[in-house]
């Protein structure tokens, strides 16, 4: 029988993942086998500049917190080496930043699954999140859409008013 202090420090572990995969926007679970220490360092370091929290975890404690939270779907990809990926405000950052680091890693660092708002997904979403640009990307995506119109109106107003002999607000008509 295991030691109480060993099997109550376990405990603890399963409760605390639990909690952050009850809170999670988003996660993705990866195979990490075979990066180095270096490669391991700059993940991690992409990870907190995402808000994504990145941990290695047991198998065994993270089947046990996947079936608190009605996971247990995914605890046929639980075998291996397994790293837990979370997030709690943005739901596409873990699939993003780990698909990124996945590409340049090759078959180092493989994705095995996912979950978001409290339902498992398929890698097929888990993958088509990881498309998705970053929220500030968007963001100026959707502003230059919208001003792409103005623009165009303003250059075109301003050929019309130079092409019929007027100037332009700021400059000095010409001497004749």
């Amino acid at each position: 029988m295991p030691n109480a202090k060993v099997l109550s420090e376990k405990q603890a572990i399963v409760a605390s993942l639990t909690e952050k995969l009850q809170g999670a926007a988003a996660g993705v679970i990866v195979d990490y086998k075979g990066i180095t220490v270096a490669e391991d360092t700059a993940l991690r370091v992409e990870c907190r500049k995402n808000d994504v929290e990145y941990a290695v975890v047991k198998n065994t404690l993270l089947r046990f917190a996947f079936k608190n939270v009605g996971f247990e779907e995914l605890d046929e990809q639980l075998n291996g080496t397994t790293a837990l990926a979370i997030c709690n405000s943005d739901p596409v950052a873990p699939a993003r930043v780990i698909a990124d680091y996945a590409k340049k890693m090759n078959d180092k660092f493989n994705i095995k699954g996912g979950f978001m708002e409290g339902k498992v997904i398929p890698m097929e979403t888990v993958n088509a999140l990881a498309a998705i640009p970053a929220l500030p990307v968007l963001q100026a995506q959707v502003l230059g859409t919208m001003l792409a119109p103005i623009s165009g109106l303003a250059c075109v107003l301003k050929q019309i008013a130079e092409k019929n002999g007027g100037f332009v607000e700021g400059e000095a008509p010409a001497a004749e």
